[in-house]
């Protein structure tokens, strides 16, 4: 079914033919911060279509990101994965990437300005339909993605996979323009149902245009096949919630885009 879905959603962004996914390290700033992020979109596409930007795990934006960002490209897409740390810094430790992600998730206004920045980025490219762009966040990057939104950034949508939903300025739910989709695990401790009921209500009050999946037997981190190599508590991959938020991410791209 998986498989299929996928197929269709690739039939209706286009019926040209796959061409070579072009993929490239862009620079950009930041502040005094130096990042480097990773495009990727199909040559075979026409000039002007959708933007996803791609907000990493706390990891960095290693080989799992680019990877979904190519994913992306293949489905048509013009992918966009942000750097958040800067000099295209990553990590497989926990206890170095605790300090990488802690300053951001501390300084919500420090994360929604490093966030923006690879939008703006996104946007400006020429492939790009300015007015047709969301946002993509794993993890600590679903938590990015949310804040891009509270922010006011003019996103059609953002997709949330197992991120915290906590914020420092619930209110600021005001300000988003576009849908919100969360997708998340029935059994992840590090975002336990209060949590959610939290984040219904604050997007309850300010009448977003929201949806929460909630996948039986998930973790957190179950989106990615690579989870249990870290040997974390409550993180580990699960394939069909994997495959089953991706296919329900495909068809909120579609509902947004009008593909």
């Amino acid at each position: 079914m998986y498989k299929a879905f996928t197929t269709a959603v690739v039939f209706m962004l286009g019926a040209q033919a796959m061409g070579a996914i072009h993929t490239q390290t862009i620079a950009y700033t930041q502040g005094d911060a130096h990042l480097k992020g990773y495009l990727a979109y199909d040559d075979a596409v026409g000039p002007k279509r959708p933007g996803v930007l791609v907000v990493p795990e706390w990891w960095g934006l290693n080989d799992y990101a680019k990877s979904r960002t190519e994913q992306l490209a293949k489905l048509g897409y013009v992918a966009f994965a942000a750097d958040m740390y800067g000099d295209g810094k990553t990590t497989t430790n926990p206890k170095e990437a605790t300090p990488l992600a802690g300053p951001l998730l501390e300084d919500r206004g420090l994360m929604r300005a490093r966030v923006n920045a690879a939008f703006d980025q996104l946007k400006a490219r020429a492939e790009v339909d300015p007015a047709k762009i969301a946002a993509i966040g794993y993890c600590f990057g679903g938590t990015s993605a949310l804040e891009l939104a509270r922010s006011g950034a003019p996103v059609l949508g953002v997709v949330c996979f197992h991120g915290n939903l906590t914020t420092s300025a619930p209110d600021d739910a005001k300000n988003i323009k576009g849908r919100v989709l969360v997708l998340t695990g029935a059994n992840d401790a590090f975002i336990p149902p209060e949590q959610r009921d939290a984040f219904a209500k604050e997007m309850a009050d300010a009448k977003v245009n929201w949806e929460m999946d909630v996948y039986c037997d998930a973790v957190h981190a179950f989106t990615n096949p690579n989870a249990g190599m870290f040997g974390m508590v409550n993180v580990a991959y699960n394939k069909e919630a994997d495959e089953r938020s991706f296919a329900r991410m495909c068809a909120f791209f579609n509902e947004i885009f009008g593909s």
